[in-house]
């Protein structure tokens, strides 16, 4: 288990380093508060369950939200996998499929974030998977 940790570290770090660069930010900053937004609103439902929001927004200044799009970025699949990662290590349970989104926003200053949460909507898995084809 221990080479598994310490791939899955290379690859945040590889990825962290080049989110530096396309956008001049530290990620940390970013992915820091995406685990924080989920930490803050953990619903204790039982000794063994922990539920957590499944639905992340994340609201980028133009400038930052247009260089990754010219640059083709998956940015929002790397957070999700991060996030995913968090959760896990965890022990909590999403409400639903997980999902970050990233959005272009006039209310975020140049060069900064918002990060919000909630649950979506339940989706039925017969319904996800058509979704996914």
């Amino acid at each position: 288990m221990g080479a598994l940790s310490a791939l899955e570290q290379a690859m945040e770090h590889g990825w962290e380093a080049l989110w530096a660069r396309v956008v001049d930010r530290e990620p940390v900053e970013l992915l820091d508060a995406l685990r924080r937004e989920c930490d803050s609103n953990v619903v204790v439902c039982s000794e063994n369950r922990v539920v957590v929001p499944n639905a992340y927004d994340v609201e980028l200044a133009h400038f930052v939200y247009d260089e990754l799009v010219r640059r083709g970025s998956s940015v929002g699949q790397v957070l999700t996998d991060s996030l995913a990662r968090h959760g896990e290590r965890q022990g909590y349970e999403w409400a639903g499929p997980l999902t970050v989104h990233i959005t272009r926003s006039d209310q975020v200053p140049n060069g900064r974030y918002r990060v919000t949460s909630g649950a979506m909507q339940h989706v039925s898995a017969e319904g996800f998977q058509q979704a996914v084809r």
